[in-house]
């Protein structure tokens, strides 16, 4: 008897939490443009929605130049420690850049024309499934031939982020190259079904709802029950029902109708959100980076017109009738809870993004060859999210910074250890082969094994396949063809 208020509460916070949950997410992975569509449709279809014109510009008095930041080179580096103590203090994260720093047209502030940067310059392929996946794999931590299993894996993957090939497949394709087992293998998969979005690389729809429910917090109310629809009749579901469901299961039906309608929460096609090759988009900014009397500042990078309540339309509420007060009291609801999530996003975003800064100063004062080994397990432990949270907030995001408008993913790199016994990032790396190569004699180009040796000389040992690897992902071409006897 003293089960049921506990179950009836539980019932009342899934039917809050879930579509909240599901908003909150889905916002926190728009790009600024589809953010702005999102937000434009909500107006149009919640009258108790309205915009804000409301000029929320602060002052000056800041620091945030009128138009671009400090140089680089005017900047002196910053401890983390500084760093952490200048975010625990002072900053104003309502702060928005001056209109001359164009952070809506994505410009970079170079002031060759009216927005500071080439139209086409802002153009920027949408993402794939792929991209996202091979990017994650890049920054895993993983042997060379988990690496090869992995990229492997992910080729199989369809559209809809269902791996449809069976392990021995996989196995057999690997070969002779790779002599690796099924157990190898179904390892480096579940590597990956860890990966953003979550249920990736599911063999079936069991497997993905299931990668999906494991992540949730064990207090999420409904999550044993679904776990059990899950495993159990889900494929019989249509045909016999909730009422059948509760029968078969031997559970009470509100307990049932709990764990229902989390799984119905769930995303059956977890890789569908993702774009294909060919389509091109403008960059909208999220964020701005910039240093202000030594620190790396950041500010989110938002338009000036903003979300509001419709006064008009909720003071209607307790003077329309009972049906129409129904329908408004559920507007109001769901626009408190967009704005609430518009400013989680916002709050998410801001504090991965100051955790990139604290990480990669030297990055943004010194360029790519300062780059740090940074990967995404990294980052969530410092700000206390889940790794597919991180990887969201960053997906197609992009700040404006004193090196230009650059996409949050190049805050991060994988490492290779240096004989000094730290790391160095591939990046990094790759920016070191780039450097030598613009250095070299054009009569006679240094080949993949000098570079090779070059770079350990200075304390990173690379093998020369790597080195290979790296100039050709740069479309550098081989030592014989950069020839030039002029």
């Amino acid at each position: 008897m003293d089960m049921k208020p506990r179950l009836q509460t539980s019932l009342g916070q899934q039917l809050i939490l879930t579509p909240q949950l599901r908003q909150a997410l889905h916002l926190l992975q728009l790009s600024s443009l589809e953010l702005e569509n999102e937000i434009t449709l909500a107006v149009e279809s919640n009258p108790l929605l309205d915009w804000d014109e409301t000029d929320t510009d602060a002052p000056g008095s800041d620091g945030a130049p009128d138009g671009m930041p400090e140089t680089p080179a005017a900047q002196e580096t910053v401890s983390a420690d500084e760093a952490a103590e200048h975010d625990r203090g002072g900053e104003d994260d309502s702060w928005e850049p001056p209109d001359s720093w164009n952070t809506t047209s994505g410009g970079s502030h170079s002031g060759s024309d009216e927005d500071g940067m080439d139209p086409m310059d802002r153009l920027v392929r949408t993402e794939s499934l792929h991209d996202h996946l091979s990017w994650q794999l890049h920054l895993t931590r993983l042997s060379p031939q988990d690496q090869q299993i992995g990229a492997a894996l992910i080729d199989a993957i369809d559209d809809d982020g269902y791996l449809r090939e069976s392990l021995d497949d996989i196995v057999a394709m690997l070969r002779p190259e790779l002599n690796v087992s099924v157990a190898e293998v179904g390892a480096v998969l579940h590597q990956i079904q860890r990966f953003d979005p979550l249920g990736i690389g599911a063999r079936d729809l069991r497997e993905c709802l299931t990668l999906q429910l494991d992540p949730l917090p064990d207090e999420t109310p409904g999550k044993v029950m679904a776990l059990q629809i899950v495993a159990g009749p889900l494929e019989r579901l249509p045909k016999i029902g909730a009422d059948g469901l509760a029968a078969e299961l031997g559970a009470p039906a509100d307990e049932v109708a709990t764990g229902l309608h989390l799984v119905r929460s769930l995303d059956p096609h977890p890789g569908a959100q993702y774009g294909g090759m060919s389509a091109d988009t403008y960059i909208t900014p999220d964020c701005v980076i910039w240093r202000h009397q030594g620190l790396w500042r950041a500010a989110l990078a938002g338009s000036h017109t903003r979300l509001t309540i419709h006064r008009g339309y909720e003071g209607m509420i307790q003077h329309a009738s009972s049906s129409d007060a129904s329908y408004l009291r559920g507007r109001l609801q769901e626009a408190r809870w967009l704005l609430k999530h518009l400013e989680a996003r916002g709050d998410t975003l801001l504090k991965v993004v100051r955790c990139l800064i604290r990480q990669q100063s030297g990055f943004l004062e010194f360029g790519e060859q300062a780059l740090r080994p940074l990967t995404l397990r990294e980052v969530a432990a410092e700000v206390g999210l889940h790794e597919s949270t991180v990887s969201r907030a960053i997906s197609r995001k992009y700040a404006v910074t004193p090196r230009g408008t650059l996409p949050l993913r190049s805050f991060f790199a994988s490492g290779i250890g240096t004989e000094g016994g730290g790391e160095a990032s591939s990046t990094a790396i790759q920016s070191m082969i780039k450097r030598l190569i613009e250095a070299e004699n054009p009569r006679k180009p240094l080949s993949d094994a000098k570079l090779a040796d070059t770079l350990k000389a200075t304390g990173v040992p690379v093998a020369r396949r790597t080195v290979a690897k790296y100039r050709e992902a740069m479309n550098i071409p081989a030592s014989h063809e950069r020839v030039r006897m002029a």
